[in-house]
Order: C-alpha cells, then sequence, then structure tokens
C-alpha cells in the first residue's frame, strides 16, 4: 500500500484498499489535481502511477462506495515516517529512556494534519496491522512499515484522535495471526475486550508543585519519618459496605486524604493499579505496563488522585512489578510469534509458582521497555516511590526451583546477572531523573548490598523490607504468652542485622491472607481483648523500633476477617473499644514517630539505639533506648509480653532526671486497664542494666511503655 518511485520511470506509483470501493482516485493536496486509480481486486484494491513525479507528495483519496457514499481521506502512506534512526538505535540498544513517548500510540499533527501514530516492536513478524473501530477491525486497511532492522513497525493514521479503540494485528512467521494490546498502551477497554484506547495521558494539570521542590530538596535525607498505610484500592472502602459499588480515584481522593491525615501517616501505598484484567491477581498480574486500571477512572483521573494527595502533604508509592507477566494471550506472551519478552526455555522464562512468565532482562529493548515504564509512572504520574515487587525471585535463577530445573549463569553461579543489571540501571535512573523518590524493595533473602549504590556492588534501592522482622515478631506474638519465653530470642535477633540496609519495618497485606489470619487474630490470648492488648504492645513495639514504618490497611482498626479484594474493610468495628482503641493508638504512635527526632531522625543509624535489658526472657521484657542524634532527647522503650503486673521493675536508664510516660498501650483510652505509672519516674541513682541510675516500673500486662527524657535547657 505504500506509495513510491517507480523503478524504470519517472512517477510515483500509488496502490490503496478501500473495502466496498467503487471507484477511487488520488487527489494532489496541494493542487487539487486529480488522478483515477484501476480497480485491481474486487475486494477494492486500486492502484495508479502518476507520471513526472520526482517524489512521493502529500495527497488523499477520494472514493465512491458501491452503497453511494462519497469519502475524501488523507492516506495514511503519504506521511513519512514519525521515528527518527537515533530513536530506533536507541531503543535497540536499550538506552531509550522515553520510549514511551516514541512507541505505543501518541496523537500527533504531521504538516498540519491531526492523527495517531502508532509504533510497535514485533522484530520476526511477516506483517503487522493496527485495527480498530475506524477499519472494522480489519488488518488489510492498515498494514504498518517496518523500519529497517529495528524491529520496530510504524504508521501514522490521520483523522483518528482521543477515545479510539486499538489492537495490533501480529502475522507470524508461520502464517499464524496474533491480535495484540499495545504494550505501551496509556489506556484500556475493560475485559473481556481489553482493547487499547488513544489516549493523552498529560492531560491533567498539576498544582503540586511546591510539594516536587520539597521532595527534590530532602532527596539526600533518607532519615525522615516515613510511615506508610498500605492499600488495596478497590476494598479500602466501597461506597456502601458490603457491596461492589466502588469510588474512583477522584471519588477517593478526598475521603483517603482526610484520613490519612487523621492517622497521621506520611504516605500512602497503593497495591498494583497498572491495568490488569483479573481482580483476584490483586494486580500482579499486569498486561498494560503504562496504564493505570481503567476500574477506577482515566489515567487523568489517577493524575488527580496523586496530586490531591500532594497537595495534602501525602506521598504516593506505588506497587511495580517488573518480575513477571501473565500468558494472556492478548498481551505480551508470544508477542509476534516467538518468546520476544520472556526466555523461549522454561528453565528461565516460566514462574513455577505463579504461572507466569519471567522477563529476558539480558535483551535489550525489554529492559529498555521496562527501565522506561519506571520513569513513565514517575514522570507522568508524579508518583514519590516505587515499590519493587518480588525482587528475590529476579535475583535467583534458582528461585523456588528443584535441581536440573533451572540454568547457571555463566559463571556457574545462581545469581540472575542480567536482572541484577536492570535493577541497578533502573535505580539509579529513576534516582537520576527524580531525585527523591524512593525506591524500596520487597526482597526476602539475605542478598547482600540491597540498599547500597550500585558503585559500592550495591542494588542501589533506597529501603528494603524487613520480611525477616516481620515474620520472627509475629511468630512470636502468635505463642501463648506462657511459651514465649522459649522464643525471646524471636525479639532480639533482628538487631544483629538491623543496620546492615536501609528497612522498612512491615505488615503487608502478605500476612492477611491465604489462611494466614488477620493480625489480631494472629495473637496469642483468649478472647478479643486479650488479642486487641497483644496487638497494641506489639504496634508500640513496632512504631519504636528502628526502620520506616508500612502498615496493611484494616490493621490499624483489628481488623477481624481475612483482608478480602472483593470487599470494603470492616468500618463498622470502629464502634467497638477494643478496636477504635487500637486506631486511636497507631494515630498517636504516628505523631510521636514524627515530632520525635528520636525515632524518625535515626531510624539507620546504630548509634541511635542501644540495648538496655534484652535478658529477662522469664518475664518477656525487653527494653531498649532510642537517642535523638543532637543528644537532647532519649526514649527508653519497655515492652512486656505476659498478661500479669510486675510492680517495681527496674529498668537502668542512661540519665539523670524525669522519665516522662509518652505512651502507655494498656492506656483507658486504647481500650486497656488504665494500670501504668502516673505520668512517668523519676530516675534513682540505683544502677540497673549497666547505667548509674535506674526507674522503677509497675509494668501493665501485654504493654508497651515509652518514657522520654529531655535535657536541661
Amino acid at each position: 500500500m505504500h506509495p513510491h518511485l517507480h523503478r524504470r520511470k519517472r512517477g510515483v506509483i500509488v496502490r490503496a484498499f478501500v473495502r466496498e470501493g467503487a471507484e477511487c482516485e488520488v487527489i494532489d493536496d496541494v493542487s487539487g489535481q486529480a488522478w483515477p486509480m484501476r480497480p485491481i481486486a474486487p475486494q477494492g484494491v486500486f492502484v495508479v502511477f502518476i507520471p513526472d513525479r520526482p517524489e512521493v507528495f502529500r495527497y488523499q483519496l477520494r472514493a465512491r462506495l458501491h452503497a453511494g457514499d462519497v469519502r475524501q481521506f488523507f492516506d495514511p502512506y503519504a506521511f513519512l515516517p514519525t521515528l527518527g534512526n537515533q530513536d530506533l538505535y536507541l531503543f535497540n540498544e536499550g538506552n531509550e529512556h522515553r520510549i514511551y513517548e516514541k512507541l505505543g500510540a501518541h496523537l500527533r499533527t504531521i504538516d498540519g494534519v491531526a492523527g495517531v501514530a502508532f509504533a510497535v516492536w514485533a522484530p520476526t513478524a511477516q506483517r503487522v496491522s493496527v485495527v480498530g473501530h475506524f477499519n472494522r477491525w480489519d488488518g488489510r486497511y492498515h498494514p504498518m512499515r517496518r523500519l529497517g532492522a529495528s524491529g520496530v513497525w510504524e504508521l501514522f493514521v490521520p483523522g483518528l484522535g482521543e477515545g479510539e479503540f486499538y489492537k495490533f494485528e501480529v502475522r507470524d512467521q508461520h502464517g499464524g495471526i496474533h491480535l495484540k494490546v499495545d504494550p505501551y498502551g496509556t489506556y484500556f477497554e475493560p475485559p473481556p475486550n481489553n482493547a487499547s484506547i488513544v489516549c493523552n495521558p498529560r492531560k491533567h494539570e498539576w498544582g503540586d508543585a511546591a510539594w516536587l521542590e520539597r521532595r527534590t530538596a530532602n532527596a539526600a535525607t533518607l532519615d525522615r519519618p516515613m510511615s506508610v498505610y498500605e492499600i488495596h484500592f478497590g476494598s479500602w472502602r466501597r461506597k456502601l459496605e458490603g457491596t461492589k459499588r466502588q469510588f474512583g480515584y477522584r471519588e477517593l481522593a478526598p475521603l483517603l486524604a482526610d484520613y490519612v491525615i487523621e492517622m497521621g501517616f506520611t504516605h500512602v501505598e497503593v497495591m498494583p493499579l497498572a491495568e490488569h484484567p483479573f481482580d483476584g491477581s490483586w494486580g500482579y498480574q499486569v498486561t498494560g505496563f503504562y496504564a493505570p486500571t481503567q476500574r477506577y477512572g482515566a489515567p487523568e483521573d489517577f493524575a488527580f488522585f496523586v496530586d490531591h494527595l500532594h497537595q495534602r502533604g501525602i506521598g504516593v508509592i506505588l506497587d511495580w512489578v517488573p518480575a513477571h507477566f501473565p500468558r494472556d494471550t492478548f498481551a505480551l506472551a508470544d508477542f509476534d510469534g516467538t518468546h520476544l519478552y520472556d526466555h523461549a526455555d522454561p528453565r528461565q522464562g516460566a514462574h513455577m509458582d505463579w504461572g507466569t512468565l519471567i522477563f529476558n532482562y539480558g535483551r535489550n529493548e525489554v529492559r529498555c521497555f521496562l527501565v522506561a515504564n519506571a520513569l513513565a509512572w514517575c514522570d507522568r504520574y508524579h508518583l514519590d516511590g516505587l515499590r519493587v515487587d518480588a525482587v528475590a525471585s529476579m535475583l535467583y535463577l534458582d528461585y523456588s526451583r528443584k535441581a536440573g530445573e533451572w540454568i547457571p549463569n555463566k559463571y556457574g553461579g545462581r545469581e540472575n546477572l542480567e536482572a541484577i543489571a536492570f535493577l541497578r540501571e533502573t535505580n539509579e535512573l529513576v534516582h537520576r531523573y527524580y531525585p527523591g523518590v524512593r525506591m524500596i524493595a520487597e526482597e526476602s533473602t539475605s542478598f547482600p548490598g540491597v540498599t547500597k549504590p550500585p558503585n559500592d556492588g550495591g542494588l542501589g534501592f533506597d529501603f528494603k523490607w524487613n520480611m525477616g522482622w516481620m515474620h520472627d515478631t509475629l511468630h512470636y506474638f502468635q505463642q501463648e504468652p506462657i511459651h514465649r519465653r522459649w522464643h525471646q530470642k524471636e525479639l532480639t535477633f533482628g538487631m544483629l542485622y538491623q543496620y546492615s540496609e536501609n528497612f522498612v519495618t512491615v505488615f503487608s497485606h502478605d500476612e492477611v491472607v491465604h489462611g494466614k489470619a488477620s493480625l489480631l487474630l494472629k495473637m496469642g490470648g483468649r478472647n478479643i481483648p486479650e488479642k486487641a492488648a497483644n496487638l497494641r504492645a506489639l504496634y508500640g513495639h513496632l512504631w519504636a523500633w528502628p526502620g520506616k514504618k508500612l502498615l496493611f490497611m484494616g490493621g490499624e482498626f483489628g481488623q477481624s476477617a481475612e483482608w478480602n479484594y472483593g470487599a470494603s474493610l470492616d468500618w463498622h468495628l470502629c464502634q467497638y473499644a477494643d478496636h477504635e482503641g487500637l486506631r486511636l493508638l497507631v494515630r498517636d504512635l504516628n505523631r510521636l514517630y514524627a515530632s520525635e527526632p528520636a525515632l524518625s531522625a535515626s531510624d539507620l543509624t546504630p548509634a541511635g539505639f542501644r540495648w538496655l535489658a534484652s535478658y529477662d526472657d522469664q518475664s518477656s521484657v525487653i527494653a531498649y533506648l532510642r537517642a535523638d542524634p543532637s543528644g537532647k532527647t532519649m526514649l527508653a522503650v519497655v515492652c512486656h509480653f505476659t498478661p500479669v503486673v510486675r510492680p517495681n521493675y527496674r529498668v537502668g536508664v542512661p540519665q539523670r532526671g524525669f522519665w516522662k510516660e509518652v505512651i502507655n498501650t494498656n492506656s483507658e483510652y486504647y481500650g486497656g486497664s488504665g494500670l501504668g505509672n502516673e505520668g512517668g519516674r523519676e530516675a534513682e541513682n540505683v544502677a540497673a542494666d549497666g547505667c548509674a541510675q535506674s526507674i522503677r516500673l509497675t509494668l501493665p500486662p501485654l504493654s508497651t511503655t515509652i518514657f522520654k527524657w529531655t535535657a536541661s535547657a
């Protein structure tokens, strides 16, 4: 269909396919001169040789259909390719960091003609066509042009605009036809059709300049308050509790912002919002890596959501899933009839646990696709962080595999060298282009240097989820109190590696699903009040322990049931004292954490922590000190995890003076009995725990109590 110069004669040959066309002619767009075309196939294929034209010129086609209608339109093939050689070279080299502005579907105006420029990578395809409502999904209408050896196919289709539905029809080397959505698509039709939709993702007018300026100014300072509220967008709150009526991006933004501000969280982390066809995957099986899911609105609506939270002083972190992709036939799998994005060998390309496919991180164009994807979310939607899912599965070639089910790297080792290089590159580029955006690894092994810079041999993440502390601590609290004396090391072991990485201390969604029980029901204890007391004590310990904080929604008020992605949280529980008390405690812990440098400004340095007592396994007591880097304040944290009262319990402290009780998880205000230490204790000149002085305490049952010392002026 492409117009081209005749090989022997001076002139231009134009071919056209006009379905149901009876006649067709070429119209010079400048002079208006017309050349009738000769039909060469009954389906509507026409051709004409236009003599004495030294080069291809811009023209329109005017066709009369058998029904009598007359249409005049620009021929897509009269327009030169919209991609240059440099774009393609950088893409093939894996170094085009803005490839999402080149491939995909983009609104363009070329020589005064508006339309959509389509481009897709399908290097082994025999033919690629763009199809949609505009051509009745007929691949004969708009076959795309292959750009040399780049593997990229492109076509500018004049007259199209925003809102057009489209896919790519890919004919493979064996004649098979694959109808594929756009890998770089920014908006999608709901299932089951899943078509890509032409969309400008930059329509939102942002109002968060002040937020972004502060973020950049604080980019180099990791030791700042960071308390994250993890949510699943569709089930945090429904329009009517117990129904399927979900809030959209714009509707939920003010509701969520109000709640997060009340609760004192600094950030919201949203489980994956990239387009995915199956609700039950929770967003972790992505088919539209560049598109916020249509479930809650259009891309501009998601931009509004982020902008609104920014203007209310709340950061937004998105769960990002570059570890794998699903086998859905309309998406990346077998894209051009080959294993284009994954490995052909299932020992490298198949996830045994999840039934998904593993990206080929060693292929330049695949790495480019993923690196640019991280950058696109930061660029288009101003995100403050990406929590990278399943990093451990990326790092190890033998992840969840038996002997013989994996292929060693070139050195004979189990490390996935290409994935490691990809993670380092992504982290380095995100930090370069978007200072202050935090990269957070969900990584469950002892892989060294996850949060160390790449030039020091690390992966370059800012933070890593502390999965070890989470598992040990939850295992401890699942024990009945009478048995906890045998598990004291589960409370103390984490300090041996606490400062080996920059940790986020987490209780995430993974801990409250698949029969694991909610946080509340995990707790030891005979009834809800006892379990709530345990959970309050655990939260006091969590917020006082070094590390940034993350809590999954519902945990803050003691959701009883496991999390259900298809229903709202059980907000009605907040009418009961045990649940509302938990919520008020989390609120006050967040406020204490943000306001006390002893907690929030010394998360990542050993100088901010000191054991006071970790030996009393018989009483299930630990005590530790958190220190302000300036030395002006100290917090003594005393945790007691049995259901009895321990009067006259002595804990050594490093300073004389008054130690004010600032948190007591046994307070009546939080649903406890109210037993405590009457607002604080004066240090006595009685040596204990290696200190010259100590405070004599009443330890309430199942409690964490925090005492503050302030230097005299």
